[in-house]
C-alpha cells in the first residue's frame, strides 16, 4: 500500500470522525499523514507540520493495525509503533485508524 492510498483511506474514515481538538501526524517510511482534529470535518493531508501527537510506524505495520492483524498496545510495547507527544491523542486516533 502506498502513502497516497493510506492518506485516502484515513481521509475517508476521518470524514465521519468526531473532531478531537488536536493534531496528529503519522510518520511512515514512505511519508507523512497529517490529521487536523481541530477542524470539522477532520482534515487529512500529507503536510509535514508540527503536531500534538506523532505516531511513528512502518507502512506495513500501519496496514496491519488498520486490518486488526496488529494490536496497537502490542505494537507500542514491541517498538513497532512509537508515540511522541500526547498519549491521550494517540488513543483517540483509534476512531480514525480502526
Amino acid at each position: 500500500m502506498t502513502i497516497q492510498e493510506i492518506t485516502e483511506q484515513v481521509r475517508r474514515k476521518a470524514a465521519n470522525a468526531t473532531p478531537f481538538e488536536a493534531t496528529a501526524k503519522i510518520v511512515t517510511d514512505q511519508g507523512v499523514v497529517y490529521i487536523d482534529g481541530n477542524q470539522s470535518p477532520v482534515t487529512v493531508s500529507n503536510d509535514d507540520k508540527p503536531a500534538d501527537c506523532e505516531l511513528q510506524v512502518s507502512v506495513d505495520n500501519l496496514v496491519k493495525l488498520g486490518t486488526g492483524d496488529l494490536n496497537p498496545m502490542m505494537a507500542v510495547m514491541s517498538g513497532k509503533l512509537k508515540v511522541k507527544g500526547d498519549m491521550g491523542i494517540a488513543m483517540k486516533m483509534g476512531q480514525i485508524m480502526g
